[in-house]
């Protein structure tokens, strides 16, 4: 769907607008863009509503989750009036009043592979926000099988982690190249462990980021690499990742 640039476009995203990278061209991509967010929780409240402020033009928000108290240390989507309510409603409401332009569903189900399956084709690029090791398979899946950029975070403690995943490109790997679905992931709940809120808000930001050069520039520097965040010491490691020939999603 094509979407001109009207006057109020050209004053919401000037500063967008002004960047090497992005200009008229990759705004006007922005806002004929589909993002597809996993998970609408401590990660996805920091990249949906970057992804609603940038001007992407529909953003779907996919949660089985309601509010509660212990998630608003993080969670900065939601509020605490809304205690109870399901996370992606919340959700809808903060982004429509960041950015009511664009188009936003709310989506209260757990991705399972028929969920994804029908979503995935239509996305650009799809933000894996989610806390499960179950789930984060079965969307690197649907991603690898549709050819649907990935960007992967992960959030627990004081430390955080980001991957790019492009089956667009021959020599990106897929999620399951570094995690084989088989490898017997224990997930860890900042339940019982904890987290450091600013790492999750960076950890998603980040991901915003590199959807956004996803689709408004076409790549992300990150592709093919692991980025990993120790908030204690702000400090950023940045590890090379080869495509696993004999991958069960991806390999040949």
């Amino acid at each position: 769907m094509s979407k001109d640039m009207n006057d109020e476009h050209l004053q919401r995203y000037a500063r967008h607008i002004m960047l090497d990278g992005i200009g008229i061209e990759g705004q006007t991509r922005l806002l004929e863009a589909s993002a597809l967010v996993i998970g609408a929780g401590g990660l996805g409240s920091a990249a949906a509503p970057y992804l609603a402020a940038a001007g992407v033009g529909r953003i779907t928000l996919v949660d089985d989750d309601t509010i509660e108290l212990s998630n608003l240390q993080r969670q900065i989507m939601h509020a605490t009036a809304g205690l109870g309510r399901a996370k992606v409603e919340s959700g809808l409401d903060m982004l429509h009043a960041l950015n009511p332009e664009i188009e936003i569903t709310a989506l209260r189900a757990r991705a399972d592979a028929a969920l994804l399956d029908e979503l995935v084709p239509a996305a650009s690029v799809v933000l894996d926000c989610c806390d499960n090791f179950v789930t984060r398979q079965a969307v690197n899946r649907a991603c690898v099988r549709h050819r649907v950029p990935l960007v992967s975070g992960a959030a627990i403690r004081y430390d955080g982690q980001l991957g790019v995943f492009d089956p667009q490109r021959e020599d990106s790997p897929c999620y399951a190249c570094l995690f084989p679905p088989d490898a017997g992931v224990v997930d860890a709940a900042c339940a019982t462990l904890g987290v450091f809120a600013p790492a999750v808000a960076m950890i998603g930001a980040a991901q915003a980021s590199e959807a956004i050069k996803l689709i408004a520039a076409g790549e992300s520097t990150l592709t093919g690499k692991l980025m990993m965040l120790d908030a204690r010491t702000l400090q950023w490691t940045t590890v090379g990742l080869a495509r696993e020939p004999v991958c069960p999603v991806c390999g040949h």
